[in-house]
């Protein structure tokens, strides 16, 4: 198991730094260049910010750009290129929480709050040492490293409570709402105040780790549901609707305590995407 708790130098993922680096890759450059500054127009520990980012989010792997990449952030047929659409906001940050990449993003969202909706940097710290301590891992922690991947990883979600210029509300994931500070030292996770997931970005998540079952525990369900910051009852009812919307090819059932999604026929996330941006 790969633990990857650095690589982004302390920045923040950009509104545009995605699209930016996108084009970047497919025009067959190389991060390591000396006129990369120049062509993404940014300074040299920014361009391995990007680098970084792009990695985390599932974009490219070992700096090729990949299919998905293509379908969201292709100039001329991408759905969503600019990332105008709060549902290519929600598969963004799907994709950095189960990439695998970027270690902290998964432990929070899915690992830290099981334990606790509350928390502050230094309980974060804390957890992170606690799971490599379990995990036999202990030589690679670094309190440093850890702690400026916590500040970044609230940089991207929290909305700023004194902001020093507009850059401080420019990055990719905060319009979702998923973190909340109280006092700006206490934080929660933000059940009741975030933004709507759609149904179809719930399915794709659905579909992208479910594998090659045709019936998803309700484990599952509830671990996808941790990730967009949903209450069980939320991830009853988007079960429900899923089903309304594709009666032919999934039930939702709740028998006996036992929840859970079956797949009757074969569904594409390809497809399920397409029907999201028409």
């Amino acid at each position: 198991m790969k633990y990857t708790f650095s690589g982004h130098e302390s920045f923040p993922c950009k509104a545009l730094w995605l699209k930016k680096g996108y084009d970047f890759t497919i025009k067959g450059l190389d991060f390591n260049a000396p006129d990369s500054v120049i062509e993404l127009g940014v300074g040299k520990n920014m361009v391995s910010a990007i680098r970084y980012w792009l990695r985390a989010f599932g974009i490219t792997k070992n700096d090729k750009a990949g299919e998905l990449a293509t379908f969201l952030f292709n100039t001329e047929k991408g759905r969503d290129p600019y990332i105008e659409d709060l549902g290519t906001i929600w598969l963004l940050h799907f994709l950095l929480v189960t990439t695998g990449e970027a270690t902290l993003y998964n432990w929070v969202f899915v690992r830290l709050q099981k334990e606790r909706k509350y928390f502050d940097r230094q309980n974060v710290i804390n957890f992170v040492h606690r799971l490599l301590i379990e995990d036999n891992k202990q030589s690679i922690y670094n309190e440093n490293t850890v702690k400026k991947d916590v500040g970044v990883l609230l940089q991207n979600y929290v909305l700023p409570i004194k902001a020093n210029s507009f850059e401080d509300y420019n990055t990719i994931l905060m319009d979702l709402d998923l973190i909340s500070t109280i006092d700006g030292k206490t934080f929660q996770f933000n059940i009741e105040g975030k933004r709507q997931v759609p149904w179809q970005i719930f399915l794709y998540a659905i579909l992208a780790l479910k594998g090659t079952d045709e019936t998803v525990d309700y484990n599952t369900l509830q671990e996808i549901g941790l990730i967009f910051c949903m209450s069980d009852l939320e991830v009853i009812e988007m079960c429900k609707t899923i089903e309304a919307n594709n009666p032919k090819s999934i039930r939702y059932s709740d028998t006996a305590g036992i929840r859970q999604i079956q797949f009757i026929n074969k569904m594409n996330a390809k497809e399920v995407l397409n029907e999201y941006y028409g």
